[in-house]
């Protein structure tokens, strides 16, 4: 091959990948928000609307945290209020925003052995599980519903230790096949239940405290601490999720006719 055809063949390779090359958005995320299905229905949807691909790492929320403040992500999507608001303080974080809510649920076999969908509070219950000890399956990852039940148990005036007491160290749908496979009690958000639903026999035997509130929120990593982040994309990204038709898709979402989901951004 005469070099000016190689040089032209170098040419045109070089320009058809930089046309087809595609922008990639870095979003760090909670398990359960993954689990739950929601973003193979809202992310195709910013994708296409902005030629872009998101590229989601999934973890426990104290890890999607700390990825965001090492600045490997671009935006971070999670449900750990105190914690979040921390890193925002320490700079590592801005704009933001409430994106949703549901709610945690303990969920157990349908015999309920330590009875307690009797409690009268969800710290009530964990006394309960751990008086009978019954046995319970924890995130154990330092995730966002790890935190709230530490603080549960708390509440409970108990410290959570023997065989009774399983931490499994992984994601939430891990964990509630560990604990329908042992017909043990676990702590879930209300969307993975309902998408792991059908998965399980476990149901869902107590709810409605309002300390079972579960807020996620969405927030762009700090471009001054990290001054190669794509916060450009970061923000239209923000913008999608708690503009109209992001909260549209988020409210429309369901799972067996069940809404897992509820809008939360200011219109």
């Amino acid at each position: 091959m005469k070099f000016n055809q190689w040089l032209l063949l170098a040419f045109l390779s070089i320009s058809t990948s930089s046309i087809f090359a595609v922008e990639h958005l870095k979003l760090s995320t909670t398990t359960s928000t993954e689990n739950s299905g929601l973003f193979a229905v809202l992310h195709p949807i910013f994708e296409e609307k902005y030629g872009v691909k998101v590229d989601v790492i999934a973890v426990g929320t104290g890890k999607a945290l700390k990825i965001g403040a090492n600045g490997d992500v671009d935006v971070v999507f999670v449900h750990a209020p105190a914690a979040e608001l921390m890193y925002v303080k320490q700079g590592n974080f801005i704009d933001r925003k409430a994106v949703m809510h549901n709610d945690f649920v303990i969920v157990g076999a349908k015999n309920d052995p330590a009875n307690i969908a009797e409690a009268k509070t969800a710290s009530q219950a964990l006394q309960f599980i751990a008086k009978a000890k019954a046995e319970f399956v924890s995130r154990g990852d330092d995730s966002g519903t790890h935190k709230k039940e530490k603080s549960l148990w708390t509440l409970a005036g108990h410290k959570p230790e023997g065989t009774w007491y399983i931490q499994a160290g992984q994601g939430m749908g891990a964990v509630l096949k560990i604990a329908d496979e042992k017909q043990a009690y676990a702590l879930t958000d209300r969307g993975t239940q309902i998408a792991y639903e059908d998965k399980m026999s476990l149901k869902v035997v107590f709810e409605g405290d309002d300390a079972l509130f579960n807020p996620y929120h969405v927030m762009a990593v700090n471009p001054k601490t990290h001054k190669y982040v794509n916060y450009e994309l970061a923000k239209k990204y923000i913008q999608f999720v708690t503009g109209s038709e992001g909260q549209n898709i988020i409210k429309n979402f369901r799972k067996s006719n069940q809404q897992l989901f509820y809008p939360d951004a200011d219109q």
